[in-house]
């Protein structure tokens, strides 16, 4: 088998088209962004505006939500993606540093989105890397067994934790999800583009853990 056709593509996946998911059904503008500052990514932006918008934004979000101490807050983050749709969270981080504030969001909502579109090519993935990474299945911490749902809500919970926990600990455990499920893919998947995903997943969790140890510094940004 292939696999790696659902897999997250450059190890964190692709997104529906702008505007609207899958089904067509239009999304809201996000959380704590104005018209104005959306409006930046409709057109010709000017490339300093687009960074600083990137890491603005990504600040603003995580404090707001840190900050805010409110469940239902917290729940309405961790499904951004169902608000605003996965494109419009791409435009505004996935071309920043993997190892920035923007950069780490982005492969953290991307995985989530990942999971919850293809769970049990997810699951099939990570119950064949557990027999190789047993340390990164402790460290991710899944319910067991870690089926479909187990691994939703296990990017639920890795999510919430940006928000409402340790950032640091969720960049982490993101991190050995992947590793588990870049192992799991080299198993099951056959064929170069299948190593390549696997690879480039493995470099995400790479990214993921230096980006944990940066907010430890204060200077993931």
């Amino acid at each position: 088998m292939t696999g790696s056709g659902s897999g997250p593509a450059s190890g964190v996946g692709d997104g529906p088209a702008s505007g609207a998911d899958a089904g067509g059904r239009r999304h809201r503008r996000p959380l704590f962004f104005d018209n104005a500052q959306l409006a930046e990514h409709g057109g010709a932006v000017d490339p300093v505006q687009e960074i600083e918008a990137a890491h603005q934004s990504a600040a603003v979000l995580v404090r707001a939500g840190r900050a805010a101490d409110d469940p239902a807050l917290t729940a309405r983050l961790v499904a951004l993606v169902e608000d605003v749709g996965l494109s419009t969270v791409a435009d505004l981080w996935s071309t920043r540093p993997p190892r920035s504030l923007p950069g780490a969001l982005w492969r953290l909502y991307a995985l989530r989105e990942w999971v919850r579109l293809h769970p049990l090519v997810a699951s099939r993935e990570y119950a064949a890397g557990m027999r190789h990474t047993g340390v990164d299945h402790v460290v991710a911490g899944p319910e067991e067994p870690p089926g479909p749902q187990e691994l939703r809500e296990l990017l639920d919970a890795v999510l919430r934790g940006v928000f409402d926990g340790d950032l640091a600990v969720a960049l982490e455990r993101a991190a050995a999800f992947c590793r588990v499920v870049s192992a799991g893919r080299a198993e099951v998947s056959e064929g170069p583009d299948a190593a390549q995903a696997a690879a480039a997943l493995a470099g995400t969790a790479h990214d993921l853990t230096a980006a944990a140890a940066l907010w430890r510094l204060g200077e993931l940004t």
